[in-house]
């Protein structure tokens, strides 16, 4: 049953359209990812969700209730930002109990959530010391106790571990999503950082030019993209453009008789293979012959670009501590028909 609902929700600035109407349904305790390139119309939908953006139209439900024009402070809603936005000159105890002062919150109970919400986010030690005397990823677990101190009943997270370097990034987001699993919140979050959004949502909204392009599980919007735009946004991926008449088990590109499991679909199309879906294979048994024109090693894969007569394709190999092809070897590669999949092609596309 949807938690919160945004219905025909859209965002003009006179003739730009920011966030085309849009509808989206999240459930209660959910982990929701608006993912997607800058510009896309997420933060602005986050925003209106915020209240902090009043929208061009449409309408924004939780549990039932219409908020639409409710104010930011009435909403109730939990909210992180990119730059924490803790106070310097107060402690990591006071900035929690920040938000709790401003509810009116009594003093003993106020005491007891901070310590308890500290405690959630493995920070209790800590409560005396100030931002200037914390790590990036202690100051971002502030930043959440602060919000979730208030027991909100949406966490919204905007970009929340865009300042993290790579390796603190990924062990905050084992420790967000444990986190949120822990408090059971309904959490909604921006990035444009697919592996982020596909390692902590339970769905992933993908929006590009201010329209969804794609709601879905990761693991189904990965392995089956709806177009373009989704199977290269989300990882990597070799697209060809082929017309397909009739149906049937293969498609021709570039008088390529190439197999698909989608036997059905006719028309305009995209024919679509991830890299790592691909094999070196004998001559015999190959789809497509080419040349080895660049390789990189990634530590647990290889990426390897193959120059064919189709064009350039990429495949990735996972590391196996065995010799690899060369830059220059000829290679054969080969694919199976249900890891190619068929999308219609997108208007405007050659």
């Amino acid at each position: 049953m949807s938690f919160l609902e945004l219905k025909g929700l859209s965002k003009r600035y006179d003739d730009t359209v920011v966030v085309a109407a849009s509808d989206l349904s999240v459930a209660k305790g959910e982990f929701v990812c608006l993912l997607g390139p800058s510009g896309c119309g997420k933060t602005t939908t986050l925003q209106m969700v915020a209240g902090f953006v009043q929208p061009t139209s449409g309408r924004i439900l939780l549990d039932g209730k219409d908020i639409t024009n409710v104010k930011p402070n009435k909403r109730g809603l939990g909210i992180v930002f990119q730059s924490y936005a803790l106070f310097p000159h107060m402690t990591v105890a006071d900035n929690v109990a920040f938000g709790l002062e401003m509810r009116g919150v009594p003093s003993g109970e106020r005491s007891k959530r901070v310590a308890s919400t500290l405690e959630l986010v493995h920070l209790g030690p800590m409560a005396g010391r100030y931002p200037r005397e914390l790590s990036g990823g202690q100051r971002q677990r502030v930043a959440l106790a602060r919000a979730l101190a208030i027991q909100p009943p949406v966490l919204l997270l905007d970009e929340p571990m865009g300042a993290l370097d790579a390796k603190l990034r990924e062990e905050m987001q084992i420790e967000l999503r444990a986190l949120q699993h822990r408090v059971g919140v309904t959490t909604i979050m921006v990035t444009h950082d697919q592996a982020e959004a596909m390692t902590l949502a339970d769905r992933v909204v993908l929006m590009n030019k201010g329209c969804i392009e794609q709601v879905g599980r990761p693991f189904e919007m990965y392995e089956r993209p709806n177009g373009r735009f989704s199977s290269t946004f989300l990882g990597k991926a070799n697209v060809f453009s082929t017309t397909r008449a009739q149906a049937g088990p293969t498609v021709n590109v570039l008088g390529y008789r190439l197999p698909t499991g989608d036997t059905g679909r006719v028309g305009a199309l995209e024919y679509i293979v991830r890299p790592e879906k691909i094999e070196f294979t004998a001559d015999n048994a190959a789809l497509v012959k080419g040349r080895v024109t660049a390789r990189a090693f990634l530590g647990n894969h290889w990426l390897f670009q193959i120059e064919t007569p189709l064009g350039a394709i990429q495949v990735s190999h996972a590391n196996t501590g065995l010799p690899q092809a060369e830059e220059g070897d000829e290679v054969g590669l080969h694919w199976a028909p249900e890891n190619a999949r068929l999308v219609p092609r997108a208007e405007g596309a050659a």
